[in-house]
């Protein structure tokens, strides 16, 4: 390209760092639960922008804030990925006998759902996240995680009967 290696890459985003770092972040933060899983993670997405930028795959016209959140989304994939290969391989899987029926009659409490998604295996919460917060469709979710669809829905299935139990736990956590 004729010019300094690390110069043209980087001028681009950090054009665009100040205002898309807080974006960034606040997209990754709530949906990690971890401020040092969500600054590796924002860490990860700006090295992944200024690679792109490095390598031609996008122009700086094109870096934009909504292009570095879908890159953080991906960044954040791949950490459930490799956070639920991790799970697998120290523990097996426990079958989870849950109900098919899904409406909560009760009206949700934020604290108390974002606890218990908390305490979901990383595949559970991953799923959930990604189709309910993000509203993604069943077969984007299966596509972010790696999984077939058939065993998206499953794994879905499974994680609202397991949030289900794990939040009334946690709602009566005086019991």
């Amino acid at each position: 390209m004729g010019t300094q290696p690390g110069i043209s890459g980087a001028e681009p985003v950090a054009a665009i760092y100040p205002r898309a770092l807080p974006q960034v972040y606040g997209y990754l933060l709530p949906r990690c639960g971890s401020t040092v899983v969500a600054e590796d993670l924002t860490a990860e997405t700006f090295m992944a922008a200024v690679a792109a930028v490095r390598q031609g795959r996008i122009q700086a016209p094109e870096l934009t804030v909504p292009w570095l959140v879908g890159v953080a989304r991906h960044k954040l994939a791949d950490h459930w990925r490799r956070s639920g290969r991790e799970q697998r391989g120290l523990a097996a899987v426990a079958a989870l006998a849950g109900e098919v029926g899904d409406p909560w009659e009760e009206n949700l409490d934020a604290q108390v759902a974002h606890a218990a998604l908390a305490r979901l295996p990383m595949p559970q919460r991953a799923a959930l996240t990604l189709r309910y917060l993000d509203g993604l469709p069943v077969s984007e979710v299966a596509a972010c995680l790696g999984r077939s669809v058939h065993a998206t829905e499953t794994l879905l299935v499974r994680a609202r009967a397991a949030l289900r139990r794990v939040y009334q736990e946690e709602g009566s956590g005086d019991a």
